[in-house]
Order: structure tokens, then C-alpha cells, then sequence
């Protein structure tokens, strides 16, 4: 059978005539179309609400994975640093975000972040301004944000899930400075993979104990005692105020990880 169209009444009398489309199979009445493949691309422009399909998605989300893998394929050891975007550049910890950049980038590793402003901002700030790689991976959202002016290399993205694959990818550890309902979806997606092993030796701090302090309560006291999760779990949060000890953490998981591969 050379065409598109098979007869299939010799050894299956039964099976309806049928025309194949690519890998999609058409029987009966729809097999017969008026038009080809590519004279429909061709001819005319036609209505656009085919982009908003979801075949059309899938294809938008391939090219979001295929967009930051090679963007990012050749970035050097990296921590993704999440924080909330509504810390004022007066506010303590907008200072201590950049200490947490520069600390890093003097101990060799790129940052990652949303790109956002606040917190993430003060960390490729403090990154850039110490010359080390600064990093940023944006979201589309219906309110105006944009990548800030310390990222040195960024991305943009359509959907969380692409974007939330490149953080934990591309990266050897998590800081999470005080934050709101992003910054605690991150962190509890790191936890959650980092304890099915989906990814190994990956430090997740936590820093301010002032901020942080009654979540990791909570976790021991109320999650762990009833036994949802087990020690080796509880151990994957650092809890600290100093910036030399979790750049000190992050360093001391990445020679595990280095001396394990």
C-alpha cells in the first residue's frame, strides 16, 4: 500500500476505509476532507484561534524546555536564592540578599533567581556586583514585572512548571530568604524532590530564623512528631541567620556531590 488511503477488505472485512493523517488515522465520513495539509498552511491565513489550542501548547511548552536548557546548558555551578518581590531596597534583608550574591560569587557559584524585583533583585545585585554570573528566570504574569537591571543572563517564561524544572536543573542547592506564597511553592517542591531522591545532595536553607523559625517548628513539632515524615527528612532544612554558614553549607553539599560523581 503506497497511498493514504488503505482498503482493508481482504483479510479484515469488517474495518471501515480509513485515511492516515500523519500518526492520526481518519474512518469514514471524516476521512474525506477537501483540502490538504499543506495547502491549508498555505493558502490562506484563516482564523488564529488555533493558538490558544492545546496541541498548540504542547508545542509552546516544547519550545519553553528547549529555550532554557540551551540557555542554560553551559552555566557553572549555580544556587537558586528565592525571596519575595516586595522587599523594599530599604528593608534589612534586601541587604542581607545581596551579602547572600556576593557571598556566593566569591565562593564560585553562579545565582539563580525569578528575576523579579525585592529580594531577587538584591541577590543578582549583590552577584553582579561581586563579578560573578547573575541570573535571573522570569514568569509572565498579568501585573507588569520584568527581569531587574542586575541580571546578567535571562529568561522568560509562559508557564511556572518550565521555569520551576530550571531552577532545581541548573542549580546545586536552595536559599530561601523570607518570602510569601511563591518562595513556600519552591521550597516545598525542592523539599518534596529532594526526599524522593529526584534529585540528590541538595542543601535547602532557610534563612532568618526570625521568619522561618515557626514554619520549621511546625514541620518537627507537628509534621514530623505524627511521623508524615521521617528524620532524614527534617534534616533536609538549614536553619540560619549568617550568611557565611549557609555559603558555607551550600560548598560543603557541593563536595559531597563532587566527591559521589
Amino acid at each position: 500500500m503506497t497511498g493514504e488511503e488503505v482498503d482493508g477488505t481482504s483479510e479484515y472485512p469488517e474495518r471501515p476505509r480509513e485515511k492516515q493523517r500523519g500518526p492520526v488515522v481518519l474512518r469514514r465520513e471524516r476521512r474525506i476532507e477537501p483540502t490538504t495539509t499543506d495547502q491549508r498552511l498555505l493558502d490562506s491565513r484563516g482564523p488564529s484561534d488555533w493558538v490558544h489550542t492545546d496541541p498548540w501548547r504542547v508545542m509552546r511548552i516544547q519550545a519553553e524546555f528547549v529555550e532554557g536548557f540551551g540557555a542554560l546548558a553551559e552555566v557553572p555551578r549555580a544556587v537558586t536564592v528565592f525571596g519575595s518581590a516586595r522587599t523594599p531596597r530599604e528593608h534589612p534583608e534586601y541587604e542581607l540578599g545581596r551579602k547572600i550574591g556576593s557571598g556566593l560569587a566569591n565562593a564560585g557559584f553562579a545565582v539563580i533567581t525569578g528575576g523579579g524585583p525585592g529580594a531577587m533583585e538584591a541577590v543578582n545585585r549583590g552577584a553582579s556586583e561581586a563579578g560573578g554570573l547573575s541570573i535571573g528566570l522570569g514568569i509572565e504574569l498579568p501585573f507588569e514585572q520584568g527581569l531587574n537591571p542586575w541580571v546578567d543572563l535571562g529568561v522568560n517564561f509562559r508557564y511556572f512548571f518550565t521555569r520551576k524544572t530550571m531552577f532545581i536543573k541548573y542549580a546545586q542547592a536552595f536559599i530561601c530568604l523570607p518570602g510569601g506564597f511563591g518562595t513556600l511553592d519552591e521550597l516545598f517542591e525542592a523539599l518534596t524532590l529532594v526526599q524522593t531522591k529526584k534529585v540528590t545532595k541538595f542543601p535547602v536553607v532557610l534563612f532568618g530564623r526570625s521568619y522561618w523559625g515557626g514554619l520549621y517548628d511546625w514541620v518537627r513539632d507537628s509534621v514530623h512528631a505524627q511521623g508524615k515524615i521521617g528524620d532524614r527528612d527534617l534534616a533536609l532544612l538549614h536553619l540560619t541567620d549568617d550568611v557565611d554558614e549557609a555559603v558555607a553549607m551550600v560548598e560543603e553539599a557541593y563536595k559531597a556531590w563532587e566527591d559521589t560523581h
